[in-house]
């Protein structure tokens, strides 16, 4: 199995935990939060290996070796780690450096991009990213905050947001930031722009009869999936090299609505609220080329 995002390792401890001779290669970006998951996941020895990086970039390498994994897991939301202990402008609940990259080591952090994107840009980028009904408010508030000086925390920003929004917003069901920063931890990792590659890379290593699943966390990401499965899911004609004889798919849709969690999930684990998770199954290799 290959989890994609490994984070801090929960779903492959509940995987490992759960099949005794499952083994399991996972991917992060973030050499920090592999750390935690190497300690969580120590019990398992062998079973278990780890690739620092893009998992895009991990699944162009697996292409070129020939492995073939049975099960993909691919978790698209931000890790609690990032929230509570990465320090890095995550969250607006604490005043931190305005950072969000997840690989610091590359790329443009969250400030950058406040500095320097003119105001149409940051109005686009939250509109886009997120759908932030404000977003023209909030790019000029951002413009003309930053006239004064750099906007380089996360209070800072959480607190322009918020004073430029109107009150009824203001004082709604989610706090008033919490679109601009998604917005802008989408724009700095390129979370959208990288995931249509991601979902073909790996659906093209998937081995057939091996399933693949994707979480996501808001409507943005679930629609790249959806539209990704939906037309892997196609006939392929009888003729196709690959094809056995008579129509076959891509790939089998197994959650067409995909699977939301239930109250007592949510009670228990609140960010799993917004999450909606689908699988497919691959029938042949024409999927993800």
């Amino acid at each position: 199995m290959i989890d994609a995002t490994l984070g801090e390792g929960g779903h492959s401890y509940a995987f490992l935990s759960r099949f005794p001779d499952l083994q399991v290669i996972g991917v992060d970006a973030d050499p920090l939060i592999q750390e935690v998951a190497r300690e969580r996941l120590k019990e398992f020895g062998d079973r278990v290996r780890f690739y620092p990086g893009w998992a895009c970039d991990f699944f162009a390498e697996l292409s070129r070796d020939g492995t073939r994994p049975d099960t993909i897991l691919i978790d698209l939301g931000v890790s609690r780690y990032h929230y509570e202990k990465g320090e890095r402008g995550f969250s607006f609940t604490k005043d931190e450096v305005l950072d969000m990259r997840l690989d610091t080591t590359r790329g443009q952090s969250a400030a950058d991009i406040i500095a320097g994107l003119p105001e149409k840009g940051l109005a686009d980028l939250l509109y886009y990213n997120a759908e932030e009904r404000y977003s023209r408010r909030i790019a000029r508030s951002i413009v003309e905050a930053r006239s004064q000086g750099t906007i380089s925390s996360s209070i800072a920003l959480a607190e322009i947001v918020a004073q430029a929004v109107p009150a009824h917003y203001r004082h709604g069901p989610i706090h008033p930031a919490t679109r601009t920063f998604q917005a802008l931890r989408i724009a700095v990792n390129g979370e959208l722009a990288r995931l249509p590659a991601l979902l073909e890379g790996a659906l093209g290593v998937l081995k057939p009869g091996g399933r693949m699943g994707v979480i996501s966390f808001h409507s943005l990401e679930d629609r790249i999936v959806k539209n990704v499965f939906r037309e892997r899911s196609k006939d392929y004609p009888p003729h196709e090299p690959r094809g056995h004889g008579g129509e076959q798919k891509g790939v089998n849709l197994l959650t067409r609505k995909g699977v939301v969690p239930d109250e007592v999930e949510i009670r228990s684990n609140p960010p799993s609220r917004s999450a909606r998770l689908r699988v497919v199954e691959k029938e042949m290799d024409g999927a993800g080329r």
